[in-house]
């Protein structure tokens, strides 16, 4: 487990060690609570975050092929304090 500010999440993968606290802390927004998965991944040399749900988790090896760099380290991370309150709210 991780924890951060913003609470405990699952490490799932981290390749090429791509994963650093402190910037996820920076980037992360109360937004992504919404999400089951989170997956991080460096371009340009600044973090990049983008939630997936259980309905279209399976998509991430896509994302990483068509909107990564190749090769570019990233991590996913399974978000145990999902909020499903959140996402009926908006």
């Amino acid at each position: 487990m991780i924890e951060s500010i913003h609470g405990e999440f699952e490490m799932i993968k981290n390749f090429r060690d791509a994963f650093v606290l402190a910037d996820f802390n920076n980037r992360y927004l109360d937004y992504f609570d919404i999400y089951h998965y989170i997956v991080g991944d460096y371009s340009g040399g600044l973090l990049r975050l983008k939630g997936f749900n259980d309905s279209n988790y399976q998509t991430i090896p896509d994302y990483l092929i068509e909107s990564c760099a190749p090769n570019c380290a990233y991590y996913i991370l399974r978000n145990p304090h999902f909020n499903i309150n959140k996402v009926i709210a908006d």
